[in-house]
């Protein structure tokens, strides 16, 4: 993949394209990256069957993400009370509580704006996920995945040190739990 230049066209990235990083817990292609425009980087998630991402907020970056296969619990509001484990039995003041999403479900996640997504079921959940803008994500998901492609348990502190370097507030712990 290379920049886009308007005068000669846009970019076309084909089906199993990307560059793919790869662990038991997650697997992420990147589709289109800071290196291709300043507005936003798009990836293709896997998200295995166990995988929590814990709720978290960005106080600069925008999230948008599409479910294409598979079903997520998410959480795209500011709830009552930010209790710091469960987040899925949080409310917020107008009654809104976690949604089950299925293939064709849109999130939109403003700045400052808690949210998380997991997979309880046992089948993987496949989504289109834009972050901007680029290229902080990229480089949060490429030592994210050395973190927990590293074997054994997943390492809190370290994943705790570079969500604070990437302006991420982790409000509950990420979790995999697979099978």
């Amino acid at each position: 993949m290379t920049a886009i230049h308007p005068a000669r066209g846009g970019l076309v990235v084909p089906p199993g394209h990307g560059k793919t990083l790869t662990t038991a817990a997650q697997r992420v292609t990147f589709k289109v990256t800071g290196a291709h425009t300043p507005t936003a980087s798009t990836f293709e998630v896997e998200v295995p069957p166990g995988f929590d991402v814990g709720a978290h907020t960005h106080g600069h970056s925008e999230e948008l993400f599409y479910l294409l296969e598979g079903e997520l619990d998410v959480l795209a509001f500011e709830p009552l009370v930010r209790t710091p484990d469960r987040w899925r039995d949080w409310e917020s003041a107008s009654g809104e509580r976690v949604v089950r999403a299925t293939p064709g479900t849109l999130i939109l996640v403003p700045p400052g704006c808690p949210h998380a997504f997991a997979n309880p079921t046992g089948e993987p959940a496949r989504m289109l996920f834009q972050a901007s803008p680029p290229p902080d994500h990229e480089r949060y998901f490429e030592e994210l995945m050395e973190i927990l492609g590293s074997g054994g348990e997943v390492d809190h502190a370290a994943i705790e040190a570079l969500r604070r370097r990437y302006d991420i507030e982790q409000l509950t712990p990420l979790r995999h739990a697979p099978g």
